[in-house]
C-alpha cells in the first residue's frame, strides 16, 4: 500500500519561505505584526509635527485637541517627537526579529538588528516620561497607566537581554513575546477608548472631565468669549486670579465640539488602557503556556550552547523555574537530537 503523500495547503506553501513551521505561528505573526506595522507606518506622518501632528485641519489625522498645547512647549516638543523618532523605527524594525528565516539565516541581521531596537526602546520611554504629566491633562489615574507599561516594557526587555547572554534561548523568547505585548497595548487601548467614548456618549447620563482653562483656550483658539460663554468657571483664569482653573465639561463625542470630545476621552483613557495592558499581558501568558514544545525545543538548543561554552549546570543559565523555584531537576530530554537554528 503506498502512503499518500500530505496536502500541502496554500498558507504553508506561502509561510514556509520566511521559515514557519506551524500554520498558528504564521497566521498569529500576520495578525499582531501586521497590526503593529501597520499601525507605526500609519503615524510616521506625525513626524511632521507641525503640519500634521499639531494641524488641527489636517485631513489625514493629528492630535487630540488640546494636546499640542503642551507638545508645543518644552519639555512637551522635545519628548513627544524623542518618543515618536524613536518608538515608531523599534515598532517596523522588529517586525523581522520575530521572522524565524532571519533566525536561522542570518543570525548576525537578527542581533545587530535587536540591539538598534532596544536602544530606540530606551530612548522612546525617556520620551515618555518627560510628556507624562502632559497627557489628556496630566490627572494621576492617566499617567499611571502609560508608566507602568513602560516599565514592563523596559523590564521585560532588560530581562530579555539577560537572558540571551546567558545563552538561555527559550527564556529571551519568552520574555520579548511579553515586552512587545506590554507594547502593542497602545493600539488596542485606542480601540478600547473610542468604543467606551461612543457608549457614554450615547448614555442619558454622560460624566465630566476637569480640563485646564489654558488648555480649553488653545482649543477654542483663544476666543475668551466664546470660553466664558460655555464655561464661566473659566473667568479667574482669564482675569489672572488663578492660571491653574479648571472647568468641568461635559463627555460627549457626538455634539462634534473638540472640547466635549477631550473630555469623552479623558473618561476614557485610564479604563481603557488599564483593559487593554490587562489583555495584553494574559494574551502573552496564553501563548507561552500553549506553546511548551516551542521552549523545550530552544532549552535544548540553549543547554547544548552553555554546555559547549563550559558553563555550570548548563540549561539553567538565565531566569529558569530550577533556579528560582521548588521545580524537579531538568533533565535534558531526548538530547541524542541534533539540533537547529532558531525557528
Amino acid at each position: 500500500m503506498s502512503s499518500k503523500t500530505p496536502k500541502v495547503t496554500l498558507l504553508q506553501r506561502i509561510q514556509q519561505p520566511f521559515g514557519f513551521r506551524k500554520t498558528y505561528n504564521f497566521t498569529l505573526y500576520i495578525i499582531l505584526c501586521g497590526a503593529l506595522l501597520g499601525f507605526s507606518l500609519s503615524r510616521l506622518m506625525y513626524l511632521s509635527f507641525d503640519n500634521i501632528f499639531c494641524n488641527p485641519n489636517s485631513k489625514v489625522g493629528s492630535a487630540l485637541p488640546g494636546e499640542c498645547y503642551y507638545y508645543k512647549q518644552r519639555p512637551g516638543k522635545i519628548g513627544i517627537m524623542l518618543h515618536l523618532s524613536t518608538v515608531l523605527p523599534a515598532g517596523i524594525l522588529v517586525v523581522l526579529q520575530f521572522l524565524p528565516i532571519i533566525r536561522y539565516k542570518w543570525l548576525l541581521v537578527h542581533r545587530i538588528n535587536g540591539y538598534i531596537i532596544i536602544v530606540l526602546s530606551v530612548l522612546s520611554t525617556v520620551g515618555v516620561f518627560i510628556v507624562l504629566k502632559f497627557v489628556l491633562g496630566g490627572l494621576v489615574d492617566v499617567q499611571t497607566v502609560p508608566a507602568f507599561a513602560s516599565i514592563l516594557f523596559l523590564g521585560s526587555k532588560g530581562l530579555a537581554l539577560w537572558n540571551i547572554k546567558k545563552l538561555q534561548i527559550e527564556q529571551h523568547r519568552a520574555w520579548m513575546i511579553r515586552a512587545w505585548s506590554v507594547a502593542g497595548y497602545i493600539i488596542t487601548m485606542r480601540i478600547i477608548s473610542l468604543l467606551m467614548s461612543l457608549i457614554i456618549s450615547s448614555t442619558s447620563r454622560k460624566p465630566f472631565s476637569a480640563i485646564p482653562c489654558t488648555v480649553i483656550d488653545y482649543i477654542f483658539a483663544g476666543n475668551a468669549s466664546q470660553v466664558l460663554g460655555s464655561y464661566p468657571s473659566c473667568s479667574p483664569y482669564y482675569s489672572g486670579q488663578n492660571l491653574d482653573q479648571h472647568a468641568i465639561v461635559q463627555a460627549d463625542m457626538g455634539t462634534g465640539r473638540a472640547d466635549q470630545l477631550v473630555a469623552a476621552f479623558n473618561s476614557t483613557f485610564s479604563t481603557g488602557s488599564w483593559l487593554a495592558l490587562a489583555i495584553h499581558c494574559i494574551g502573552a501568558e496564553v501563548y507561552l503556556r500553549l506553546t511548551p514544545a516551542e521552549a523545550t525545543r530552544l532549552r535544548k538548543i540553549s543547554y547544548q550552547k552553555q554546555l559547549e561554552a563550559g558553563v555550570q549546570n548548563p540549561g539553567n543559565g538565565g531566569l529558569t523555574v530550577q533556579r528560582l523555584g521548588d521545580a524537579e531537576p531538568w533533565d535534558v530530554p531526548g538530547c541524542e537530537e541534533s539540533t537547529s537554528p532558531l525557528r
